[in-house]
This record gives C-alpha cells, structure tokens and sequence, in this order.
C-alpha cells in the first residue's frame, strides 16, 4: 500500500491553472496588496462574517503584527504551552513576557479557569489557541479580559471552525489565520488577521502598512514611512490558490468531520479529540500507553503519524519552573494520526484497524 501521508493538500486542476495564470501574468507580488490579494481578504471576510481581514504571508506574521498592537512590551501576555513555537515567538519579538498555563483535558485548549489563576496587574493580552480546530471558550476567556487585557485568537488550525453559531474570526479583536500548505485551507505561503474591534478601518490601514515596511500615503511613487514595518505581505501566487481553496473549504472541513465522526466511533484509544460539527478537524489527537512504539509500528505498516506540540516552555528558549502538569502528561501520549481530504475510505479504515491493533 502507498504509504499515507499525515498531511496532504487537497488540490486539483483548479488550483493549477489558476497559478499558471498567475505565473504568466508577470504580476506576483505587490507590498500595498492589490489584485488577487485584496480579493482574497474580501471574500475570506465575507466567509468567516468579520469587519475586516488584512492578509500576510503566514500565521506567524499575521500574529506577530497582531502582538505589535497591543502594546505588550514588558507586559504579560497569558498563552497555553500546548502549542507550535511561533504563539510564544509574537510575544517575544515585541517585548511581552509569555505567561503559560494549562489546558482543558478534553479539548487541550487553554483552560479559562488556569488562565483565571495567572491574571495580574501586569497582564496585558491573552491568547487563546484553537487546538486541532477545536474551537476555544471564548465566551467564557472574553468575561476575563477589560478594557486593559486583549485577546488574541491563535486560529492556525481553526478555518472554518465555529463557536456560538459564527465563525472562528468573527469574536476577537483579533483573530490569526494560518495558510500553510498542511492546513485546511492551504498556500505556498500565507496567513490573515481578521479584526472586529470599533476602530476596526484605522487598524486596517495600520496593519497594511506595518506588513510592508511601515509604507504609508503611498501616492504613485512618492510615499511616507511613520512607523517601524516588516516585510510581511501575501504574494499573488499564494492568494490566487486561496481564492480556489477558499471555494472548497466547505466541503473539505465536511471530509475532515466525516473522517473524525469514523474515527470517534471506530478507534479504541482512552482518550481523542471529541466528535463535534463545530470543529474543523485541522489535527485528529489520541493518545497512547508506549508513543514510540505506537508511531514506529504505524510508520513500518505505511502510516505517517506526529506529535502536536512539545510544549513551548519545556523548550530551552522558554524553560521555566513553571509545573503544567496536564500539558506535560498530554504532550508524552499524544499522537496525531491522518486526517486529510484525500484519504479513501479504505485509508480510513486501514489506518482505525491498525491504531487499533497498537494502540
């Protein structure tokens, strides 16, 4: 059998043209955000319902300029450590002290009642991390934050989830977007920070011109820079397979949830992500007694597995005597197993029969 992959992007003869159109356009790029760019932020705005969204060219940037409005610089900003490295770098790079707490044994997002705990005169922001796609409580972390603690939705995993009947990206104040090639909707490069707040057109043209460069009253060839910016923008190519990507994620989430609902049923583990039509299925997690033994087993009969994280503050940048001890306990047993439109049903049902057995 061909080996199956963890990851897979689920493309087709749309997406190929559209690139090689691009391609032979000679127009790839452009700082200020035109053409296919700006048309992927409307109709991504108009699909997850929020004020506005401003592309990059990945979830990292999209939150590393979200961190860069909310004036963290010696602050604390409230994270979980259940999560890729880039959460905790946003808050580096702008001069935040990352505070992680612990997650919900259920879902592994971040615990509202651990984040209740590390609330203090010097918490400035928190970022909640839709883990998997499963979407956070935002409703309950929101009732924690005032008017001097932000919120931060780390979405990576999360296009197309839903809380409370709307769209992941349509709550926050900011929410991140990743649109790496292994995620549900999937680019070469890519990432988007939708925004909600009142001052929602100002923020807008803020985070324009910090993602390239600090440009700003740009007139024909004459332009100002007023503020410090990074070179941040989406490219034409990425954009112009997310527009097609963008017109199937529907029914790829709706694989996604078909193959969970399956798995939910069918694999023995003690403990897996939990069946709901309101996540998008970005990570299937279970976990298991012998880790090692388990991924080599699967990998020797053809099954691509990973470990989704190691967490951020066992990490010698990060290490600190903090004790998160269902983090800790999770991130030693937790495997992540194939979960991609393009699996056949008898992928599925090879990959439930062979965790099974080793599990």
């Amino acid at each position: 059998m061909k080996k199956i992959k963890l990851f897979d992007p689920a493309i087709d003869e749309r997406e190929v043209k559209k690139a090689v159109k691009t391609l032979m356009s000679g127009f790839w790029a452009s700082g200020a955000g035109g053409g296919q760019v700006q048309e992927f932020e409307k109709n991504f705005k108009k699909f997850i319902n929020s004020k506005s969204c401003v592309s990059v060219n990945s979830g990292t940037a999209a939150l590393h300029l979200a961190a860069a409005l909310c004036d963290i610089k010696g602050k604390e900003v409230i994270l979980p450590s259940l999560s890729f490295v880039s959460t905790a770098h946003a808050i580096m790079y702008n001069g935040g002290i990352p505070v992680f707490v612990d997650v919900n044994p259920h879902t592994l997002c971040i615990d509202p009642e651990e984040i209740k705990k590390k609330i203090s005169k010097k918490t400035r922001c928190i970022i909640p991390v839709h883990f998997g796609g499963m979407p956070a409580d935002i409703k309950k972390i929101q009732k924690l934050s005032n008017s001097n603690i932000m919120i931060i939705e780390d979405a990576a995993h999360a296009c197309g989830s839903e809380f409370n009947g709307k769209k992941i990206g349509s709550h926050g104040d900011f929410v991140c977007f990743s649109f790496h090639p292994v995620k549900n909707l999937a680019m070469p490069t890519g990432g988007l920070i939708s925004i909600n707040s009142h001052n929602y057109k100002k923020i807008t043209e803020d985070l324009k011109s910090k993602r390239w460069c600090g440009i700003s009253n740009r007139k024909y060839a004459d332009y100002d820079v007023d503020k410090i910016g990074w070179n941040f923008y989406m490219n034409e190519l990425s954009a112009a397979i997310g527009l097609v990507q963008l017109q199937k994620i529907k029914k790829m989430n709706n694989k996604r949830k078909s193959i969970a609902k399956i798995y939910d049923k069918e694999l023995n583990a003690s403990k897996k992500i939990p069946f709901t039509s309101t996540c998008a299925y970005h990570l299937y997690w279970i976990c298991v007694r012998d880790r090692k033994i388990f991924r080599k087993k699967l990998l020797e009969k053809g099954i691509e597995t990973g470990t989704h994280y190691k967490p951020i503050h066992q990490m010698s940048l990060y290490k600190k005597s903090v004790k998160l001890p269902l983090t800790e306990k999770i991130a030693k047993e937790i495997v992540t197993i194939p979960i991609h439109p393009n699996l056949t049903e008898s992928q599925i049902d090879y990959i439930v029969k062979t965790a099974n057995r080793f599990s």
